[in-house]
């Protein structure tokens, strides 16, 4: 429907709101039901992503990956289902593998930034990923491939300016070709942003969306992102999932109290209780990763075990379900 990026937004929105947003749902978490002898009690399978960890590990002067052992020990001792990490080869695959079966840890989804605005070099980025998403798949039944797409500089402040539309162009292919490919192995392409990509009318995040095939590249909605990149508005983030909730695949979960991202996720600034309303009401029923980290502000007063123990039960306020 949007291979060509030539359909209209309302055209978008009539044919995801019609029988193919159902078809695009179902295909999307098929294999829940797989997964469901992992839930915990409460029957819910909560996730979180690695970078949290590196960042309450080391305001504690400590290393997450200078000990994956006892790092994945804390994730399992939060009372988390899954981890959410960094993969950038085959061999990181090996690396976690025995780890995450000791600690009854899964990895559904993994998450990866790579250039891929170059036309040079995207083939081979492409080919990389897919040899990573099939180690990951066979090894420990992932499903979900998070990607974003990297910037030209992680520097907000000094480096290159945006990518070119000749470089959006090359990079909303890609994503095209890679979600087709994953679909073809039974696996999703979620895509992933931060602040940058909403930059200039979020000219990056909505091409990428409007570009691509639904049934291709899914939306790992990163709701603080969203929040924090169109200068903290929410009726920015509910616009977004307004326009592409039926695409959500996988949620992010950070909160912030005045602009800070707080210690542990629970009530603030985001309404997430009107987002789970929302999503769960168009029938989406997304992959759950707490994402909620700490910078520079943010209070110092518990461990990342116990800020994410309690951020996970307040995922099960919004989202559990009996």
């Amino acid at each position: 429907m949007l291979r060509d990026g030539h359909a209209s937004r309302r055209d978008f929105l009539g044919g995801l709101g019609a029988t193919s947003a159902a078809v695009l749902i179902s295909n999307l978490f098929a294999w829940e039901k797989a997964f469901a002898e992992n839930a915990a009690e409460d029957g819910l399978h909560v996730a979180s992503n690695a970078y949290p960890w590196y960042t309450y590990y080391r305001r504690e002067n400590r290393d997450f990956n200078a000990d994956l052992d006892a790092g994945l020990a804390d994730v399992a001792a939060a009372g988390l289902q899954g981890f959410e990490a960094l993969l950038g080869s085959p061999a990181d695959v090996d690396r976690y593998a025995p780890l995450l079966q000791k600690h009854g840890l899964e990895m559904r989804s993994f998450y990866i930034s790579v250039p891929l605005y170059d036309k040079a070099t995207v083939n081979a980025a492409i080919e990389g990923i897919l040899a990573t998403a099939d180690k990951a798949k066979a090894e420990l039944k992932t499903r979900i491939v998070v990607i974003n797409p990297a910037p030209l500089s992680w520097n907000r402040e000094t480096g290159p300016a945006d990518k070119t539309d000749e470089q959006l162009t090359v990079q909303a292919e890609a994503l095209n070709r890679l979600g087709a490919a994953l679909r073809e192995r039974g696996m999703v392409l979620a895509l992933h942003n931060h602040d940058m990509e909403l930059r200039n009318a979020a000219r990056e995040f909505q091409h990428m969306m409007l570009a691509t095939d639904p049934n291709n590249l899914t939306l790992c909605l990163d709701a603080h992102w969203m929040y924090r990149g169109s200068g903290n508005s929410q009726v920015y983030l509910f616009d977004i999932v307004k326009l592409y909730g039926k695409r959500v695949s996988e949620i992010h979960f950070r909160q912030s109290q005045d602009g800070v991202w707080t210690e542990v996720f629970g009530p603030g600034d985001i309404d997430y209780a009107r987002l789970a309303r929302e999503l769960i009401a168009m029938g989406v029923r997304p992959h759950l990763v707490l994402e909620q980290a700490a910078e520079d502000k943010t209070p110092h007063t518990m461990d990342g075990v116990a800020a994410h123990r309690q951020g996970r039960k307040y995922v099960v306020e919004l989202f559990g379900r009996a």
